[in-house]
């Protein structure tokens, strides 16, 4: 359970012995869905339950703070699911404590006006492009540390601290390296005396043993298998990272180091389909320990109609084809406007994928393109 599933079944235990009717709790699910989705917990036995109930208030009946903040993410009319609440409604509630004050997150989750609900989410979304700047700004800076670390290169984690770095936003930062060079991660500031920082895993490492493993050297340290926080003196940091790399080094699987995705199958665009994609369904709400089936289509090609969108220009829309059918199946890939080029050359590529549902076209789907590679048959 996440802290809020906790709180629920406080709250649970609280009713059944004080004779308050279940039905009374069902108004706080939505705040548990929420929880449980952004905490990244896994989505198994009760929290899969508390899960399905909560996605169901919150498509149904949210709060009016809840409310307020899908409307100011432009979600309104659709069907939530779990990964619109991690990359989009969790984001937003956490932008004012990682900026400013989490108070100001907990004031619009309790609003009962919703035209001060309303003014409340416009304030907390400020804070988060604020966060998003600031996030890509110490990033970069990161990256750049990184580049220059010759003793890290043959290293299996990342140890960084800077005491510039904003509090609130370095367990992003973390979470950012980690997917860029696939190491456990741990990134720290100052505050005062002490170095505060979080830590990322990667799929399979336990982050948080790799950090208890240290903790004769810690103030205090939180967590679980794939993120956690921690404190320590600042001049303890050196000795810190020497410890928590070797206990990486020791534990750590060759396996580990590199980026993998399981495809659960393969199968051709012509038996991609909306009914396929509701049965796949079926199988929601999807997190970690429940996973969203991954699969393959090999040899695809570009309609010719495929185009490099976003803000900065960073991710693809595509509009693809394969060889044994001429269905055009549309989709999206995140963050991999770097193969834009090798799409656009008509020579053929292997995608793996989930299956969406279309929001903007009825009845139609589209793909969520993970990973894009060349067709061996096509490199020369």
């Amino acid at each position: 359970l996440c802290g809020c599933g906790v709180g629920f079944k406080f709250m649970q235990a609280f009713a059944k012995n004080n004779g308050i009717p279940f039905s009374r709790l069902i108004p706080l699910l939505d705040f548990c869905a929420v929880s449980i989705a952004a905490d990244i917990v896994p989505v198994v036995d009760e929290n899969r339950i508390l899960a399905f109930h909560g996605l169901k208030q919150l498509n149904q009946n949210p709060s009016l703070g809840l409310k307020a903040i899908i409307d100011i993410c432009g979600l309104n009319g659709r069907e939530l699911s779990m990964s619109d609440i991690v990359f989009k409604i969790g984001p937003r509630i956490n932008a004012s404590g990682r900026m400013e004050n989490g108070k100001e997150s907990v004031d619009l989750l309790v609003e009962k006006d919703f035209s001060m609900a309303l003014k409340e989410a416009k304030h907390i979304n400020e804070y988060n492009e604020q966060r998003k700047d600031i996030d890509k700004q110490m990033t970069e800076e990161a990256n750049i540390i990184v580049s220059k670390l010759e003793s890290q290169r043959h290293l299996s984690s990342i140890v960084l601290y800077d005491e510039n770095w904003k509090k609130g936003v370095i367990g992003i930062v973390a979470s950012r390296l980690t997917e860029i060079y696939f190491r456990p991660t741990v990134v720290l500031t100052r505050d005062g005396e002490y170095a505060t920082g979080s830590a990322r895993s990667i799929m399979g490492f336990d982050v948080y043993a790799a950090i208890k493993s240290c903790r004769d050297l810690l103030v205090n340290f939180g967590g679980h298998t794939y993120a956690a926080g921690l404190t320590l003196k600042w001049e303890d940091i050196p000795h810190f990272r020497k410890r928590f790399q070797q206990y990486v080094d020791e534990h750590i699987k060759p396996s580990q180091k590199e980026a993998m995705i399981n495809v659960d199958a393969v199968i051709d665009f012509k038996d991609i389909s909306k009914r396929l994609y509701n049965d796949l369904k079926r199988f929601s709400p999807f997190g970690p320990g429940n996973n969203k089936p991954i699969f393959c289509t090999l040899s695809v090609y570009d309609y010719g109609t495929s185009k490099v969108v976003g803000r900065e220009q960073e991710h693809i829309k595509l509009e693809l084809v394969d060889s044994k059918s001429s269905t055009v199946v549309n989709g999206i890939a995140f963050g991999q406007s770097a193969s834009a080029r090798y799409i656009k050359s008509k020579r053929s590529f292997d995608i793996v994928y989930t299956i969406e549902d279309n929001v903007f076209k009825r009845n139609q789907v589209q793909l969520q393109i993970e990973d894009i590679r060349p067709n061996s048959d096509s490199v020369e």
